[in-house]
């Protein structure tokens, strides 16, 4: 995966200081040259750790939607093993959208499901950037119940701006089978674990999002309505995108106090973009020390467990009745 073709405002410096180590190299290289690059590679590391610590919550939305921020499909390479795709819903078409397949995770034999925005532009569009339809969560559905059948645990990559909004798939049931993908999770007696690599925005990442255990990348975010939508609703105008993006406490840092995930998976320095490879194990440790604990666990006591864990998100306030 190429890497470096897409520079966010808030990189400059990074990019400042690599330029200046790529140009210093490629240069007759003596002593103090050498001396050079390695204070600069100690201050590439020292930046990039004070940019990323620092991210606001716009800032944070642009590192999620990096285009070259690892996708589904460079996780089912890096993380996992003898992935097999499986296709179609058994009723309209194929969604590219939703990945769906067998795959291995060391010993652990489970089914992947994940939305999918591509890499090329070609790609992009036909995934329409991450957005199913209602036949890519139909798809997600119908891999669970093998699941459920087989006795497989289920692992949920979640990177989707939300569910397609288009006049088809309101058509052909959007909202319904969202609210059916999220009715069914909640009782499958099998563990399923979630991660949001991306973007987790709306309906379209709670379809595949109802697990025994959340968890969120550090950079990513999880939201009810993107900043640009929140922004249009509220103030009329997308120009508010950061200040929506602020209100919606959508961090990383704001879910887990919020407990709306139970772990925040650290991301490499500068972000996971940066170093895919790394972040693959990072994720890989975290699913495997998931299923570890979820695997001991019986099949009613994992629904019961998994029904709990959803209805104590939030807060509520409750007043007598006059």
């Amino acid at each position: 995966m190429a890497r470096g073709l897409h520079r966010l405002p808030l990189e400059r410096p990074i990019y400042e200081i690599q330029d200046r180590i790529a140009e210093l190299e490629a240069a007759p290289v003596g002593s103090a040259e050498q001396e050079e690059i390695r204070k600069l590679r100690r201050e590439l590391v020292e930046v990039q750790k004070e940019i990323f610590a620092g991210l606001d919550p716009w800032q944070t939305v642009e590192v999620a939607r990096h285009p070259d921020r690892p996708k589904t499909s460079d996780y089912l390479s890096l993380v996992f093993d003898e992935f097999v795709e499986l296709h179609g819903d058994k009723s309209f078409r194929d969604d590219p959208a939703m990945l769906t397949g067998f795959a291995k995770l060391d010993q652990h034999r489970v089914v992947v499901v994940g939305t999918q925005k591509g890499k090329t532009l070609e790609e992009r569009q036909a995934c329409h950037f991450g957005c199913a339809h209602p036949e890519g969560y139909r798809k997600a559905m119908g891999k669970m119940r093998m699941a459920a059948k087989y006795g497989l645990p289920v692992i949920c990559l979640i990177d989707t701006p939300g569910a397609y909004p288009g006049l088809g798939a309101e058509e052909r049931g959007q909202a319904q089978v969202i609210a059916e993908s999220m009715f069914m999770m909640a009782s499958l007696p099998i563990p399923i674990v979630c991660v949001v690599i991306g973007e987790g925005g709306s309906g379209g990442a709670l379809g595949i999002g109802v697990g025994d255990r959340v968890a969120v990348l550090e950079h990513a975010y999880y939201s009810v309505i993107s900043p640009e939508g929140c922004a249009g609703i509220l103030w009329k105008s997308a120009e508010h995108k950061a200040a929506a993006a602020t209100a919606l406490r959508m961090r990383s840092a704001d879910l887990r106090e919020l407990g709306v995930v139970d772990a925040v998976i650290e991301e490499p320095a500068g972000g996971a973009h940066r170093d895919p490879r790394q972040m693959a194990i990072r994720l890989k440790t975290y699913l495997l020390k998931s299923l570890k604990e979820l695997t001991t666990e019986q099949p009613d006591d994992l629904v019961a467990k998994r029904y709990e864990k959803f209805r104590r998100m939030g807060q509520f306030l409750e007043t007598a009745a006059s």
